[in-house]
């Protein structure tokens, strides 16, 4: 392992100890804890600055679903005046600018890479700037560019109307620079009921395909369900003993939400009020959807997943003798009438926003650390190629290892790893 004093970028130098690619929370956390050591390093990042997709790549009223104390990155815990509170988008934005102000970990930006490559003990990485190639080589490698990489919407667009307008949530702004009319939002993961809370708070007419994603409540008992799960150690449990082992990073996230204070996303009040649940999205043919008779079912699942959650609660609350006021969430059995079908080409609605996720794309490494869906092979970010490692990815190691809180301590792990060989 070649150690540097110095972490500068210098013209004249593309050999470097270890490279890392991505500069979001996982790939400034990998350089933190790579300076600690005088490892020399580069960080590669294909966008032209910090924080580009929470800028870019969020809505307005964005804001994080976990408290800002689970804000951990190595170095740089948070330290303002609402431990309890939320960020939103602004707040995230600053909270990456400041940690990258903090130490400068060494970041050559607008550099897209093309390929990596390995020639004996030797990696070599190809990047393009404005058609301009460049070349590196490292003993080492960390992919720390996460696992949203490609928004996937639905094969069924296509079948739509040619009025309807799609985006992707990752392109959502506002209702407001929507085109007038009724919107569908097509997901319920954290984005999709997210945004239909939105696009509804701003009196628009919603049209919410329900998926399968489990809800959490946002308090129980006078405490956010969050520090409850700390409290329990759950946030601490690695993936080797979790109880969906391996397909713990493929379930979905559970919808709730931070804005103005925090609180529970319960799709049936929302019914109650006024929006249009269907559904999961099913056929699309000759602009008439077609929706699964599923929609009662995914309520009564989402329910029962957030059931699950207070009642371990409840029993570590009892177990330990706790005081705690008595539950105050607001229930809901409501359960809609919903149509089988609805043909776009007569409806209100202008606009379908697609909150259907990303799909990974490492087709750039050509290595054999990935199976054959696409997906890497690695254990606790170490892959079955030797010096090429993963960070930042979901469930990891554990819950936060995809987020601001855990991603640091898997860091600094692979920073140990590097140390070994």
């Amino acid at each position: 392992m070649t150690h540097s004093t110095t972490n500068s970028l210098s013209s004249n130098s593309t050999h470097y100890s270890v490279i890392v690619v991505g500069s979001g929370q996982a790939g400034m956390s990998m350089s933190y804890h790579l300076k600690q050591d005088n490892i020399s390093h580069l960080v590669i990042e294909k966008n032209g600055e910090i924080a580009y997709n929470w800028k870019n790549e969020r809505w307005d009223e964005f804001c994080l679903v976990t408290p800002n104390w689970q804000c951990q990155l190595p170095g740089h815990h948070y330290q303002g005046d609402d431990p309890d509170g939320f960020m939103v988008k602004d707040e995230i934005i600053n909270y990456l600018q400041s940690y990258f102000d903090s130490f400068k970990p060494p970041v050559v930006f607008n550099s897209v890479v093309d390929s990596i490559t390995k020639v004996d003990d030797i990696f070599h990485v190809t990047t393009n700037c404005n058609d301009i190639k460049k070349h590196y080589t490292a003993d080492k490698v960390v992919l720390a560019c996460g696992s949203y990489h490609q928004a996937f919407i639905l094969p069924s667009a296509q079948n739509m109307p040619e009025k309807i307008k799609h985006i992707h949530s990752r392109d959502y702004k506002n209702a407001e620079s929507l085109p007038a009319g009724d919107i569908m939002v097509v997901g319920t993961g954290q984005s999709g009921a997210q945004i239909a809370e939105d696009i509804h708070l701003q009196g628009r007419n919603v049209h919410l395909c329900v998926g399968n994603a489990p809800r959490v409540n946002r308090r129980y008992r006078g405490k956010d369900v969050v520090q409850w799960l700390e409290d329990m150690g759950y946030y601490d449990t690695t993936i080797d003993k979790h109880p969906d082992g391996e397909n713990a990073p493929h379930s979905t996230n559970h919808y709730v939400t931070g804005r103005d204070g925090g609180r529970d996303l319960n799709l049936r009040i929302f019914a109650e009020q006024g929006m249009k649940l269907y559904g999961q999205l099913g056929e699309v043919n000759n602009g008439v959807a077609n929706f699964l008779d599923d929609l009662s079912k995914h309520l009564t699942d989402a329910d029962n997943s957030a059931k699950r959650i207070t009642d371990k609660i409840e029993e570590y609350i009892q177990h330990n003798n706790i005081e705690a006021p008595a539950d105050d969430n607001i229930h809901s059995n409501y359960l809609p009438d919903t149509p089988s079908a609805l043909d776009m080409n007569t409806s209100e609605i202008s606009t379908v926003i697609w909150a259907t996720g990303f799909r990974m794309n490492f087709d750039w490494v050509k290595l054999p650390a990935f199976n054959e869906r696409g997906l890497p092979l690695e254990k606790r970010g170490v892959s079955p190629v030797e010096g090429l490692y993963f960070l930042g990815l979901n469930w990891m190691n554990t819950w936060g290892s995809g987020r601001f809180f855990h991603v640091g301590k898997d860091a600094h792990f692979i920073k140990n790893e590097i140390l070994k060989s």
